[in-house]
């Protein structure tokens, strides 16, 4: 049976105008009343709105949104929410300017399925790799500033006593990143950059 269809809008500030998003979701069909709107950054998904959306979700219903940065910009953090939402929680995703990634349209085929998957996978080696960039090019600044004296920083903060013992599980799938933050006592985002300062440099 099929669920119901939700829509989820984004834009990073207050001053932006949802109009674009909210006229393509209403061309899809999609009701007013399952419009969830977030006038927030895409660091995260600590947004009221999209947790209220979350909250509303049943197996065999439909997410919509109209690019896949409106549901975020850490594409890490996606593959882990996108994961949560259609194998863990039995929800479709629609992005309505990708095609591909469309688990709703796959009609829950294996090919479909792995296609949209891989999409994914290669949407976030591509912005992973370009904030490696960023990172390298950000460090070679930051070292050629050493070099003249410049000083940077507070103390680093010691890692949790079961950072690595928790990180193990959670890049096993068996907990996801919310759980293993919580184990550790730290924020979603420390986690991230910890993650990526250890195993992505």
């Amino acid at each position: 049976m099929t669920g119901n269809i939700y829509g989820y809008i984004r834009v990073s500030t207050k001053e932006q105008n949802t109009d674009r998003q909210l006229d393509a979701l209403l061309r899809y069909g999609i009701k007013k009343k399952h419009m969830f709107i977030d006038k927030q950054s895409g660091k995260d998904f600590a947004r009221p709105q999209y947790r209220r959306l979350l909250k509303n979700f049943q197996t065999g219903d439909c997410l919509v949104i109209t690019s896949l940065d409106r549901l975020g910009r850490n594409y890490l953090e996606i593959q882990e929410e996108w994961r949560l939402l259609t194998k863990i929680m039995g929800i479709d995703i629609v992005v309505m300017d990708m095609p591909l990634l469309n688990t709703r349209q796959a009609q829950n085929t294996l090919l479909g399925k792995f296609l949209s998957d891989m999409v994914l996978q290669l949407l976030s080696y591509v912005a992973e790799n370009e904030r490696h960039n960023i990172r390298r090019r950000q460090a070679e600044g930051i070292a050629s500033a050493k070099a003249r004296g410049v000083q940077f920083g507070r103390k680093v903060k010691p890692l949790p006593a079961n950072f690595h013992q928790i990180l193990q599980l959670w890049r096993q799938g068996k907990i996801t990143a919310k759980v293993a933050a919580e184990k550790m006592h730290v924020s979603i985002s420390w986690l991230y950059r910890k993650y990526h300062a250890l195993y992505m440099e």
